[in-house]
């Protein structure tokens, strides 16, 4: 019998239960979109400060040492763009 291995991990992977305990709430309550200045967007907002505020707690960092992104390819230009500055070759 074959047993499958997933190995396109950089795509997607699987999302742990403890984190999708955690965000099931949010996914059913807090759907608004967290730039709209209406209930359901604040909301939504309050619930994104919420966890920013989390994940610094848990990796004992301050605000202005964490970059949250929508993706990877926002994250890897940030990166490149940052090396790039921290070496002088932009202004």
């Amino acid at each position: 019998m074959f047993r499958r291995v997933y190995l396109d991990n950089s795509a997607t992977t699987p999302v742990d239960p403890r984190g999708r305990r955690g965000h099931a709430a949010i996914f059913e309550e807090s759907f608004g979109n967290a730039s709209s200045i209406h209930f359901f967007g604040q909301e939504a907002r309050a619930a994104v400060d919420k966890a920013d505020i989390r994940s610094l707690l848990l990796l004992n960092a301050r605000p202005n040492e964490i970059v949250f992104t929508s993706g990877g390819t926002e994250a890897n230009n940030l990166a490149i763009r940052g090396l790039v500055e921290a070496n002088g070759k932009i202004r």
